[in-house]
């Protein structure tokens, strides 16, 4: 055996490099990190907590509007964006501490500047070399934006974070999820919203029910330029921006944001120097196991850009240190993976989506209502919720559940459970609901659509 500095050395430490450290530490390797940046990766200062915390305060100004209703009488309400900013960067700094101490209570030699790839089991790292006897990668992702003259004035999700103050309008480029989920947190917040997409639908990839839904609940709260790209962003006399359309038009606005999606970050790694290969957008290849083209280098999450989830980085980490250090054989299982979009309404998926159903070719039963919630009925709130439930006809087994609604997330979770347990319609019927709810509505379903494959 050659000698090593260490038993595992990560690049990264966010979700998925973390979670591989604690477990290979528990196991008995010696385990180095190098990050460059915030500890927890980009769901902790960039992603999922912080865009969490501003959805929560985008939605008081419903619940404002909505308490009138049921006999409240609010007076003038007034929102500080410095206070926010504020409180969301106390609480980032807390778990920015709990993530570091989770590394150094295990005696995890930390480097806070960037680690390339020297060699097969080399890394520089602060104008040192270390030889590690296994290799991680968990870099992540990073936005990137359409190119396009002027786009150097547009913000990405990264600096919307930090801006110093709210802007009156904003122009969003993009239907993804990140556009979808800011686009509702800014308009929540006061400011004029326009949502530029290339498509007739938002949220390309999820099932095409809730993109309909979703699209046209959009529409009754903010500007939507369907079927439109930007071809230019240019700087006005008087300070704003003027975002030109593909059609010619003009928006005046005080800020753009390119949503236009985020690419794994691979750029100078050194993996010029190892036999690594990647996608075309730079997205690492890995096997079953998670091991690149070099033996004895790994990769997980945003960086292998297979499930761009944080739940899922988390997972794929587990499993390379248990393999590697605890003897545990175990594959990452990806069907049924539940996921949410935090947009008003939000949204939740666990499962198949119809047009992925059909591409397998099975004959199917689909169950779908649009139910307005008890709230609204004093509320008086325009607003509808969706909800969807995919049977495959053989096994009866539910492979598709899609909800667009209040705490979507929240529902799907434990839907999700039993969807991993191969929970069939005729469970979900037999399962009694809780009354008045709208999660109840997933066991009451009886209107079926059914489907069968092509050529049967």
């Amino acid at each position: 055996m050659e000698n090593y500095d260490f038993d595992l050395f990560v690049i990264g430490a966010g979700s998925g490099g973390v979670r591989a450290c604690r477990v290979a530490a528990d196991l008995g390797a010696r385990v180095a990190v190098a990050e460059e940046r915030d500890f927890g990766g980009t769901c902790v200062n960039l992603g999922c907590v912080p865009k969490k915390l501003f959805s929560y305060a985008a939605h008081y100004a419903d619940d404002w509007e909505d308490c009138r209703g049921f006999g409240w009488k609010p007076g003038t309400a007034e929102f500080d964006w410095s206070s926010l900013l504020a409180n969301k960067n106390k609480e980032i700094a807390r778990l920015n501490g709990i993530y570091r101490n989770i590394l150094k209570s295990r005696k995890i030699r930390i480097f806070s500047s960037r680690a390339r790839l020297t060699g097969a089991h080399e890394v520089e790292v602060g104008g040192e070399r270390y030889r590690a006897r296994y290799i991680l990668l968990a870099t992540g992702g990073w936005p990137w934006k359409t190119s396009f003259p002027g786009n150097e004035l547009a913000i990405t999700s990264n600096e919307i974070f930090h801006l110093p103050e709210l802007p009156e309008s904003i122009v969003i480029y993009g239907g993804g999820y990140i556009a979808a989920e800011f686009a509702s947190i800014l308009h929540g917040l006061g400011v004029a919203v326009t949502l530029v997409y290339r498509g007739e639908k938002l949220l390309r990839g999820f099932d095409e029910d809730i993109r309909t839904f979703i699209t046209g609940e959009f529409s009754k709260r903010l500007r939507l330029e369907l079927n439109r790209e930007i071809e230019s962003i240019a700087r006005a006399d008087n300070g704003q921006l003027r975002a030109i359309l593909d059609s010619g038009e003009e928006i005046a606005t005080g800020e753009v944001l390119c949503a236009t999606g985020r690419k794994p970050m691979t750029c100078d790694l050194g993996l010029e120097n190892t036999r690594i290969e990647r996608q075309a957008d730079g997205a690492i290849e890995v096997d079953e196991h998670f091991e690149t083209a070099e033996p004895g280098i790994f990769a997980v999450g945003d960086v292998i850009n297979r499930v761009t989830l944080t739940p899922v980085a988390l997972a794929e980490g587990q499993i390379v240190a248990r393999r590697l250090f605890g003897g545990q054989d175990e594959n990452m299982d990806y069907e049924y993976i539940p996921s949410a979009v935090f947009c008003h309404p939000n949204i939740a998926t666990v499962g198949r989506t119809e047009s992925e159903v059909k591409l397998e070719g099975k004959d199917y039963d689909v169950y779908l209502a649009k139910v307005r919630q008890l709230k609204h009925t004093l509320s008086g709130r325009d607003e509808l919720s969706l909800i969807k439930l995919i049977v495959e006809r053989e096994s009866q087994c539910v492979i598709g559940l899609h909800m667009a609604g209040p705490d979507a997330g929240e529902l799907a979770q434990g839907f999700a459970v039993a969807m991993n347990c191969g929970a069939t319609k005729a469970d979900f019927d037999r399962t009694i609901g809780i009354h008045p709810t709208l999660a109840e509505e997933f066991v009451t379903m009886r209107n079926q659509r059914k489907v069968h494959a092509v050529g049967t």
